[in-house]
């Protein structure tokens, strides 16, 4: 059987130098830091990517190593691998560089969650980073990588150096990308419980997968948290190994961030013409694109978030979405999800609590929104 290598597990990552950021960003010191990844293919071999994309200084690597996860910050022992870079367990990133591990025969099925441990022997400035995986990532002092737990270990809600696991899959297995905002990259479901809208969707999948590059704050058409989606999607999707398919949902932020420093929000022209711009390129790189109505945000409880005007220009997209959107399937987030006696409300069983974000069951919804036979991995 022939294979090649597909992306198991993607994880979009922002600048730690941003103006406006969700979560605090940190660096590191002669410490371990263990994360939790789930891939949602599998493979006989896997490699990681890590990136120092928006460092300002050189980032060591003293070790790394992968190993299946067996609970919280614990790995199953003998599954513990070192991962090598060119034949050495430590590697030196420069600033702006990302690399692959070498590959390591490490066979995961898809759902396994994998453990990867980096020993970050020397100061590290800030670290690039996802900021709301929500999953928790591990730190403790000194070189840990290969502990069978990390006992006392700090807890923080954010993945540090890693936007990737590929896998070795047969040839053929088709991959999409959950290209997005915070409706994909997974706020308001539950911490550590992979219950987001992206994983709801590989649970319904019986060939295929979808890996997530949802960054919660991102925008179509404005670099505010992290670059836009038109700026990165070279990056977080045209690059992805594999790819098939692309899934996007974005609008809320183009609309309702602005009012928080009192800027008018994106027009409805604005936004028809990035997602046309975002179908043309997709299109042009032989991708299969499937585009989500924006989802209702009228109780948002941030001030300045959900007024009129943008209220009003999100519901003339989706029907444009609806009706008349350059894409080859759309699935209707906001019908899903929305209060049927006020459609530009979350439904009350599906609001995480702050009204612009969906708790587990309306990640679910989200999930189910989606036609498979229009995905069609």
């Amino acid at each position: 059987m022939t294979e090649r290598w597909a992306a198991g597990f993607r994880s979009a990552v922002i600048s730690p130098y941003e103006k406006i950021k969700l979560s605090e960003p940190r660096g590191f010191a002669g410490q371990t830091v263990r994360q939790v990844l789930r891939p949602a293919g599998g493979g006989e071999r896997l490699r990681v990517r890590l990136t120092n994309l928006y460092g300002r200084e050189p980032l060591t690597i003293g070790a790394a190593r992968i190993a299946v996860g067996k609970a919280g910050d614990e790995i199953v022992p003998e599954t513990d691998t070192a991962l090598r870079f060119a034949g050495s367990e430590q590697v030196t990133i420069p600033a702006g560089g990302e690399l692959d591990s070498d590959p390591v025969d490490l066979a995961v099925a898809a759902g396994t969650d994998l453990a990867l441990s980096l020993y970050l022997p020397h100061e590290t400035g800030l670290a690039t980073y996802s900021h709301m995986p929500m999953r928790t990532a591990y730190v403790a002092d000194g070189n840990l990588a290969s502990a069978t737990g990390l006992p006392g270990a700090e807890r923080v809600e954010a993945r540090f150096y890693v936007t990737g696991i590929d896998v070795l899959a047969p040839e053929g297995s088709a991959v999409a990308v959950a290209f997005g905002d915070s409706w994909f990259e997974g706020v308001g479901s539950t911490m550590d419980a992979d219950r987001r809208s992206v994983d709801a969707l590989n649970e319904r999948l019986d060939r295929g997968w979808v890996v997530n590059q949802g960054i919660a704050g991102n925008r179509l058409l404005t670099d505010e948290i992290g670059r836009h989606a038109l700026a990165r999607f070279d990056r977080d999707v045209l690059a992805v190994p594999g790819a098939t398919h692309v899934l996007v949902h974005f609008g809320i932020n183009d609309l309702g961030l602005p009012g928080m420093a009192g800027l008018p929000p994106a027009t409805a022209e604005q936004l028809i013409d990035g997602f046309t711009e975002l179908a043309r390129r997709a299109h042009e790189a032989g991708l299969t694109i499937l585009a989500g109505t924006i989802g209702p945000y009228g109780g948002a409880v941030y001030p300045g978030v959900s007024t009129p005007e943008g209220l009003a220009v999100r519901r003339r997209v989706n029907e444009w979405i609806r009706t008349g959107g350059p894409f080859d399937a759309v699935f209707d987030v906001a019908r899903a999800v929305e209060n049927p006696d006020d459609p530009d409300f979350i439904r009350p069983e599906f609001d995480s609590g702050d009204g612009m974000h969906l708790n587990d069951a309306g990640a679910r919804a989200m999930a189910e929104s989606v036609d498979l036979r229009a995905l069609a991995l």
